[in-house]
C-alpha cells in the first residue's frame, strides 16, 4: 500500500522505540476495522460479512475485532467459521496421491451452509455444525445461534469469496472483505527483502510449532499444498471483495525473527527446503529484535506468538 514505509531501512529505525512502533502498527491496523464497523452502522444493511484471506493472513483475529468493533456501536454478531462445515476427512476430496485435498472448496459441505444460512435469514435461528480437527470429522453436537434484526453474520474462511459460497446469500444483505499481508519488505536499494508471500509462510512456521507441534520440514511440505489452494481457489475471486484490508504489521519480522531463525536452523542439510529456509534465516537476520512481550494482548500478531506469559 502506498502509505506504508516498507524499506527495511525504516523498520530499523523505528524499532529504536518499539512500543511507539508497535503502537503505530496497531492503531493502524484497528482503525481500518473500526472504518468497516462504521460502514456497517451507517448502512444498516449488510447482516451477513464474508472474510477471506489467505493462510496466516489474520482472518481469525480481523473477524474477533470486528465483532468487537460492532459490538461497541450497539450490534451483535456471531461469527461463523466455514472450517465447521469440512466434510468428515474419511469423506474429503483426495489429491492424486490419495492425500486429503482440505484446499478446494469441495471439501465444504456446501448444502448443508447454505441451508444453514437460509435457515438463518428466514426464521432468526438454526443449529450450526463444530468441526473436531483432532478427530477428523464433524462434532455430534450442534451449536445454536439467535438473531436479532439487527444483528450481523460474520462468516470467515479461505472460500467466503468462492461464488459457490456467496451465490447463495442476499447480494443487497452481502458485505464481502478479503484480507492478506499485502506489502513485501525493500532495503533501500531496490530489492526484495522478504515478499508476502515469505511473510505469511513465517508467520505460519511459528504458529504451526508453536500451538500444533508441527516441524518446519511438515510446515513446509503443507504449504506447498496451501499455495496451490490459494492460487486456485481463493485468489481469482479476491477482487469480488467490496474492501480489502493490508494486515501487515510493519514490526512483526521483529518480533518473529528470533523464534523463526532458530525453527529454520532445525531443517536437515538434506531437505528438499534447506536453500530457502538459509536464504530466509540470511533475510530475518537483517532486522532488529524486538520483545514480543511488548505486543498488546489483542493485537493480531498473538494469533501467531501466542498470548502474553504471567
Amino acid at each position: 500500500m502506498s502509505n506504508i514505509n516498507n524499506n527495511i531501512e525504516y523498520v530499523i529505525e523505528k524499532a529504536d522505540a518499539p512500543e511507539e512502533f508497535i503502537k503505530e502498527c496497531e492503531n493502524k491496523y484497528n482503525n481500518k476495522i473500526r472504518n468497516i464497523a462504521q460502514l456497517i452502522f451507517e448502512r444498516q444493511v449488510s447482516e451477513i460479512v464474508m472474510i477471506a484471506g489467505p493462510s496466516s493472513a489474520g482472518k481469525t483475529t480481523t473477524a474477533k475485532k470486528l465483532g468487537e468493533a460492532l459490538r461497541e456501536k450497539g450490534i451483535n454478531s456471531y461469527t461463523v467459521s466455514l472450517d465447521d462445515f469440512y466434510l468428515n476427512n474419511e469423506d474429503a476430496p483426495r489429491f492424486p496421491d490419495g492425500t486429503p485435498d482440505f484446499e478446494t472448496v469441495e471439501c465444504l459441505d456446501i448444502k448443508c451452509f447454505q441451508d444453514k444460512m437460509k435457515e438463518l435469514l428466514e426464521k432468526g435461528e438454526t443449529d450450526l455444525p463444530e468441526f473436531d480437527f483432532i478427530e477428523g470429522k464433524r462434532k455430534p453436537e450442534y451449536k445454536n445461534i439467535k438473531l436479532n434484526s439487527k444483528d450481523v453474520i460474520i462468516v470467515e474462511g479461505l472460500h467466503a469469496l468462492n461464488p459457490v459460497i456467496t451465490d447463495s446469500l442476499p447480494k443487497d444483505r452481502l458485505l464481502k472483505i478479503y484480507i492478506n499481508l499485502s506489502t513485501r519488505i525493500y532495503d533501500k536499494k531496490g530489492n526484495i527483502v522478504l515478499n508476502k508471500r515469505n511473510m505469511r509462510f513465517i508467520r505460519r512456521l511459528v504458529r504451526d510449532f508453536k500451538f500444533r507441534g508441527s516441524s518446519v520440514e511438515k510446515t513446509y511440505k503443507l504449504w506447498i499444498k496451501v499455495r496451490y489452494g490459494e492460487d486456485t481457489y481463493l485468489f481469482p475471486f479476491k477482487d469480488n471483495a467490496d474492501i480489502k484490508i493490508n494486515t501487515i504489521h510493519l514490526y512483526e519480522t521483529c518480533i518473529l525473527k528470533e523464534t523463526a531463525i532458530e525453527l529454520l536452523s532445525m531443517l536437515d542439510r538434506e531437505s528438499a527446503f534447506y536453500n530457502e529456509s538459509q536464504r530466509l534465516v540470511r533475510a530475518l537476520q537483517k532486522f532488529p529484535v524486538i520483545d514480543s512481550s511488548l505486543v498488546p494482548e489483542d493485537s493480531l500478531m498473538r494469533e501467531f506468538i501466542g498470548a502474553k506469559e504471567d
